[in-house]
């Protein structure tokens, strides 16, 4: 849709009104009438190039002197018809339009371009991956002719398998050349890897970059392609669409969390069920259509062969296969004692943010309430966390609403790496109009969207946004004919002194730390200033915990003194490392907050202070669930190896396993049921799809036992009995239930696999589309004062080498991908990426 205004047209005698310039074929769908299509896409921008999209039009005839409608005898509007077909794709909507989708000279266009098509195409629809989902095999059945007068002698044979990477398969002789997937590349993906190659009959789709179809959504294509000519590596020729058991699940990646579906099949003697194929759930407040290829393909830990299926009791030196009963005894009692001769502060605990939200709510309640101990900690830690809660998108944002009138600023974090598909967001965003800034030490891919790019150098973002809020805050004579507009009208709480402290700055000596311009700063800051929203996502790159921290605080005084705080489509929206790190933030998976970021009465310690009270002997015990610090930093190991006790909940006899005393079997994610908070607090359910392997049970059920044995009452027997004590007791959490979160409701476009306007083949939502809880500024506007925080030292000189963020970066779950082996990073072979500061 591309404005407000709306026209009325006329479509198979009925009228309907859409925004101006709506393509007629969605205008169309819109009245439920079915006008197939190959090449476009509700979602590209239209091509006109297969024509199965034809239709009659005109327009409604006119009097030139006096605007009148002319009519026939019979009183009705005279049309003007235009002398050929059009393609439904190309024509616009305007007002006295007249359409007509099913008239003899449609039907027999429709039946030419089908036969045209099929004379190239093989007729091996028996073994065709897309057999049963094709949108050739259903509009030939439709729309096609009975007899071919091409001979089948003529047909073209082009090969039948060209790898156009590691992870996608091309079947030249299936292409339609309708080039969906190129257009998704250049338009969406923004990776143009993918082009035509000759003309005509003898076109062909080939990649020209290096390595082959170098991009992280390849597998989109994929699902857009409307034949079987794009393929999977690892599902081709693997199973037939209607053998499949769809479930709906939550990728456990990324922070986005995008919506996914879990294709499995029953396999073996025993018909035991395995996933076959990952495809996207269609969800257009979270994910659209897409997902990323770490997503698609990341899911073979599932049922990876060396995944722990029993309980281990370390005896005699060596871990040894154990009963539940002997394991979870064990643990008890050794906890028990521990507390009775040290104290309960010689315990603690850190869990993993790939934990679902019913893990990470019993696992701190364990070690706070059943252990007595205050150090409890989330794993990697993170900081901001609270600004998030407080300044995040506010609960009725929408993704989609983001462009002209928008300004994103995007700070010490690479979406493209952390956050693949808020990367297309971004993207998405700037082709409506928005203004990009981007912010960061080294240049990243969004720096071509960009119209602002301000290179500081490490360790300075907070005195950049500084910067920016001085510009903002403190008036000073600027060079003629440049003005920033005014903000901070009316007056609010703790304004005065925050323009107060950043008066004291200087300007100078503010650019030289950062390395940006004057200039530069004095135009992104006009930017922030005239946006009619405003977002700001950032990361943590080349910064100390109380650097981000005062990053955080910079930026929601930003969105505060430009009266964006509590907005809709305006917040913070945080790069995190992983898929629930927003859940356990939530959940009072932190030494100072408890659950609903309610301050902690005694403070505890974080993990990095948990290694040294273990190094010098006064922590004697810890429970690690679903995370692997000796794997991610060996020089951890020495730490846990003197405590007294060790336990670890894990799928992976990981290197930190592997040094504990009892090594307790969890269930994937696939495994179990639950919920994730992504990175924008949107809890959303995922699905059980596959039996537990061996003896492995989900974490809560593993927490709840313990518990009842450490004198918790705890009468859980489900996820959702966990689900509904957390949210009794966690206030941001109210009013949200799991039949809440499967509620769904119709969304655009339509993605039936029986729909002719085909969209692709992700799945319609039928497992819930989830519910933002209500930023803390949204529930409490008092909350919406500025603060001023001391700014961090910035380091003497450059740093040589600094830690980023990487989407295929080789750990604990992506490790047994096959098919992703070829993409990934091993960063503990190269731990920190080597990039130039400026």
């Amino acid at each position: 849709m591309h404005n407000d205004k709306l026209v009325t047209l006329t479509i198979d005698d009925q009228t309907i009104s859409v925004p101006a310039g709506t393509p007629v074929v969605d205008a169309v769908r819109k009245l439920g009438i079915q006008v197939p299509v190959f090449c476009y896409h509700p979602k590209l921008e239209p091509a006109g190039a297969c024509r199965m999209c034809l239709v009659e039009a005109g327009t409604v005839m006119r009097d030139r002197e006096t605007g009148e409608i002319q009519r026939d005898e019979d009183g009705n509007p005279r049309i003007r018809w235009f002398p050929k077909l059009q393609t439904a794709c190309t024509l616009r909507a305007m007002d006295g339009l007249v359409v007509r989708t099913n008239t003899e000279a449609v039907i027999e266009a429709r039946q030419e371009i089908l036969e045209f098509l099929l004379t190239s195409h093989p007729l091996d629809c028996p073994i065709c991956d897309k057999g049963g989902e094709c949108p050739l095999q259903n509009l030939t059945l439709a729309h096609g002719p009975t007899v071919s007068r091409f001979d089948y002698a003529d047909k073209m044979h082009l090969d039948k398998r060209v790898p156009l990477g590691d992870l996608i398969i091309l079947d030249r002789e299936r292409c339609i050349l309708c080039g969906r997937c190129i257009r998704f590349q250049e338009e969406i993906a923004g990776d143009p890897v993918l082009a035509f190659f000759h003309r005509g009959r003898h076109a062909q789709v080939i990649t020209h970059s290096d390595p082959p179809f170098d991009s992280i959504f390849s597998g989109n294509t994929t699902d857009i392609c409307p034949v079987g000519a794009l393929t999977s590596a690892d599902f081709r020729f693997g199973a037939r669409p209607w053998e499949l058991t769809r479930t709906p699940s939550i990728c456990p990646h990324c922070p986005v969390g995008c919506n996914l579906t879990l294709d499995t099949r029953l396999e073996g003697r025993r018909g035991v069920p395995v996933i076959k194929r990952v495809m996207p759930r269609q969800n257009e407040q979270v994910n659209e259509i897409w997902i990323c290829d770490k997503g698609r393909f990341g899911h073979h830990h599932a049922r990876a062969e060396d995944r722990l299926q029993t309980p281990l009791i370390r005896r005699d030196g060596e871990l040894r296969p154990a009963t539940w009963k002997e394991a979870l005894d064990l643990v008890a009692q050794r906890l028990q004692e521990i507390k009775e001769a040290h104290g309960s502060e010689a315990l603690g605990g850190v869990a993993g943010d790939r934990l679902s939200n019913e893990d990470l709510f019993l696992f701190q309640a364990l070690l706070r309430q059943g252990l007595g101990t205050p150090h409890v900690d989330g794993y990697p830690a993170v900081a901001g966390a609270e600004g998030v809660a407080r300044f995040g998108l506010p609960q009725e944002s929408d993704f989609g609403r983001w462009g002209r009138g928008t300004t994103i600023l995007v700070v010490a974090g690479d979406p493209h790496e952390a956050a693949p598909i808020w990367f297309l967001r971004v993207r998405g965003a700037v082709r409506r109009g928005a203004r990009l800034i981007v912010a960061n030490a080294r240049a990243t891919r969004l720096d071509r969207s960009a119209v602002h790019r301000l290179r500081y150098h490490y360790g300075t973002a907070p005195h950049l946004l500084a910067a920016l809020l001085r510009v903002l805050l403190v008036p000073e004579p600027r060079p003629e004919g440049e003005a920033v507009p005014a903000v901070g009208n009316p007056p609010l709480p703790g304004l005065e002194t925050l323009r107060t402290r950043l008066a004291e700055q200087d300007g100078e000596e503010l650019a030289r730390q950062t390395g940006v311009a004057p200039e530069e700063v004095r135009a992104a800051a006009q930017a922030v200033a005239e946006a009619e929203r405003l977002v700001i996502l950032f990361g943590s790159e080349g910064m100390a915990p109380e650097a981000t921290e005062a990053l955080v605080q910079m930026a929601a005084n930003l969105l505060i003194v430009t009266g964006h705080a509590g907005e809709p489509d305006s917040g913070l929206l945080p790069l995190w490392p992983h898929n629930n790190t927003q859940g356990a933030q939530d959940l009072g998976l932190c030494p100072v907050r408890l659950p609903g970021y309610r301050p902690a009465e005694e403070a505890g310690l974080g993990f990095t202070g948990m290694l040294a009270a273990a190094r010098a002997g006064d922590l004697k015990g810890m429970l690690i669930a679903a995370a692997d610090p000796v794997g991610d930093d060996p020089g951890t190991a020495d730490a846990l190896e003197k405590l007294d006790f060790l336990v670890v909940q894990e799928l992976f006899l990981t290197e930190t396993a592997r040094r504990a005393d009892v090594v307790l079997p969890a269930l994937s994610f696939a495994e179990q049921e639950g919920t994730y908070t992504s990175g924008d607090r949107r809890v959303q359910r995922f699905y059980q799809a596959l039996p537990p392997l061996g003896e492995g049970r989900p974490d809560w059920q593993i927490l709840t036992r313990l518990g009842r044995r450490l004198g918790l009452d705890w009468p859980y027997r489900t996820a959702e009995e966990v689900f509904q004590a957390l949210v009794s007791a966690v206030p941001i959490y109210a009013g949200l239930s799991y039949e809440r979160l499967a509620e769904t409701e119709p969304q655009w476009p339509p993605v039936g696999r029986e729909d002719l306007y085909f969209s692709g083949t992700a799945y319609q939502n039928e497992g819930g589309l989830g519910c933002r809880w209500p930023s803390l500024v949204e529930q409490d506007p008092t909350l919406a004062r500025p603060a001023w925080v001391p700014l961090p030292v910035p380091p003497a000189r450059p740093p040589e080498t600094v830690p980023v963020r990487r989407l295929m970066r080789a750990g604990t779950l992506i490790n047994r991908s096959t098919v992703l082996k070829p993409r990934l990073i091993d960063l503990r072979e190269r731990p920190r990426e080597a990039v130039s500061p400026r």
